[in-house]
């Protein structure tokens, strides 16, 4: 089965509320993610706030993103 993101909203501690096309919501800490590539831009609080919905993904005006499957296995549902 293929996952789309529904929707995203940034959250304190660089936690992210996702929700998923197959009714489920879960909880993505990005924080580990943070001192890696594009995505230590995403430190500046600004820039991580700025999380979307993009096709069936988010992604970050910055130009990072995360492919749907891994949002899914690594959120606390």
């Amino acid at each position: 089965m293929y996952l789309s993101v529904k929707s995203v909203v940034a959250g304190e501690d660089y936690i992210l509320t996702v929700e998923f096309d197959n009714g489920k919501r879960g909880m993505l800490d990005m924080k580990p993610f943070l001192d890696f590539g594009v995505f230590q831009k995403l430190k500046d609080r600004a820039e991580f706030e700025r999380v979307r919905v993009a096709f069936d993904t988010i992604e970050w005006e910055s130009g990072a993103d995360l492919d749907p499957e891994f949002v899914y296995a690594r959120c606390r549902v």
